[in-house]
């Protein structure tokens, strides 16, 4: 790296979709369920799911998409899901 190189400008890249980006290509996939469904301040959908790995329960939740509020039965309370979670960091994932 040249001294100009390391005055260079780097891009900004939002950390959320870089997250998302890294599940999509390196992520393991296992079932969970969905828990519940709530509307947040801005009317959006948030799914509540929980997932097993090695006898550990993880709970998280995730804002829907437009695309996934269209189906509503796929996240509806009691629905199996599929989760894609981060091998080394089990906690990090994401609804697939």
């Amino acid at each position: 790296m040249g001294l100009f190189g390391f005055f260079k400008k780097k891009e900004y890249v939002d950390p959320e979709i870089a997250r998302r980006k890294f599940l999509s290509e390196q992520g393991r996939i296992t079932d969970g369920r969905i828990l519940d469904t709530v509307i947040n301040k801005s009317g959006q959908e948030i799914a509540i799911y929980l997932y097993t790995l090695n006898g550990v329960d993880f709970e998280s939740s995730e804002l829907l998409s437009t695309e996934q509020s269209r189906d509503p039965l796929k996240y509806a309370p009691g629905a199996k899901i599929g989760v894609r979670y981060d091998p080394k960091n089990q906690g990090n994932s994401m609804l697939d």
